[in-house]
């Protein structure tokens, strides 16, 4: 205990020794986040990563995050893989600007799903603008043109090359700046595709190819769907019949940053919000949200894959992907998932 506590009062006087710590992986504040043969850990691999998508191919766990620096530095994307969830594999550089020659800047919030063997990779780029917001700067291009883009491979681990040679979308539709998707395969097959930011939410469908969406039944491309609080960051998942729509909230540069859920019968809602799954825990970290959710295959267990921010905190792109358990109680409705320095148990696919 003697120790613990001057390893707190160390971390506190200098903060850049709790970050070479923390990257390091070893035994951290209160002694809770060290890896071990049968714990993840948190976080679960070296570096600032974030707005992480966990999916499961075969018999491995991936985790697709945005390397989170400066958005002129944000320029590649890199792979995680794992076969029991505590040791993980990194593939370098699967995507980057010289592949996509439209990307200037920005490339951020993978999402990626298999279809006809192969693997697509939807991401945003450029963060893009449009005139009329503070952001926007008429005398510089380099957020002027930009949006959501997709790059496909043959494997999960890429090297993933531009699908479409140009953004996927670039227009602002209801007002939702073009980042942040998702695509949800549902039980018929159609393929959902959720995306927005700036407190808006648009939902689409793909065509067959991936190369752009199914009118709805009015004509329009995309049906705003925004429930009450959401920011940014809509993910899906369905279990037990129930579609579980979840956003992130706050902000994501501070500690207001969190994840929230709403509950339906179908993917298209509607989704009204229920309350609260993750958020910050000043005993641990702050910052907590733009999640994804993980099903262990062949079981009801849940796992939450999402960043957060250590404390203490240097910089706003300081953000580290980490793994805790997601429950659920016997109505269907989210337990508040705790977040923890020691992550998940082991869990190899098909083991019981």
């Amino acid at each position: 205990m003697a120790k613990i506590k001057f390893l707190m009062m160390i971390c506190k006087l200098f903060p850049r020794f709790f970050s070479v710590l923390l990257l390091l992986g070893g035994t951290l504040v209160n002694g809770q986040n060290e890896k071990s043969g049968q714990m993840s850990g948190n976080p679960i691999f070296e570096g600032w990563y974030a707005d992480p998508e966990g999916a499961v191919f075969g018999d491995e766990y991936w985790i697709y995050p945005t390397f989170s620096d400066d958005y002129d530095k944000q320029l590649h994307f890199d792979a995680f893989s794992s076969q029991d969830l505590i040791e993980w594999k990194k593939h370098e550089n699967i995507l980057d600007t010289t592949k996509i020659k439209w990307l200037r800047q920005a490339l951020w919030a993978p999402s990626i799903i298999e279809k006809d063997k192969k693997y697509y990779l939807f991401f945003g780029a450029n963060d893009i603008q449009r005139p009329g917001r503070s952001s926007y700067d008429p005398n510089n291009d380099i957020n002027h043109y930009g949006g959501i883009g997709v790059a496909v491979a043959d494997t999960p681990g890429g090297p993933f090359e531009d699908y479409l040679g140009e953004p996927l979308i670039s227009d602002f539709y209801n007002d939702a700046q073009p980042i942040d998707q998702f695509v949800f395969k549902d039980v018929d097959g159609t393929h959902y595709f959720f995306y927005g930011g700036w407190s808006h939410c648009n939902l689409g469908r793909l065509n067959d190819d991936f190369t752009g969406f199914v009118p709805w039944e009015d004509g329009s491309i995309f049906k705003e769907i925004t429930p009450e609080g959401y920011v940014e960051g809509p993910f899906m998942f369905l279990r037990r019949d129930i579609y579980y729509f979840m956003w992130s909230e706050g902000n994501w540069t501070d500690g207001s940053y969190r994840v929230v859920y709403a509950m339906a019968d179908k993917a298209t809602g509607p989704y009204k919000r229920i309350g609260t799954v993750l958020e910050s825990d000043e005993s641990v970290a702050t910052g907590a949200g733009h999640h994804s959710v993980i099903n262990v295959p062949g079981t009801d267990e849940w796992i939450m894959v999402y960043h957060r921010r250590p404390i203490p905190n240097e910089d706003r792109d300081h953000r580290v992907t980490c793994l805790d358990n997601m429950e659920f109680n016997k109505d269907g409705t989210i337990k508040p998932v705790k977040i923890t320095f020691g992550g998940v148990e082991k869990r190899t696919i098909g083991s019981k």
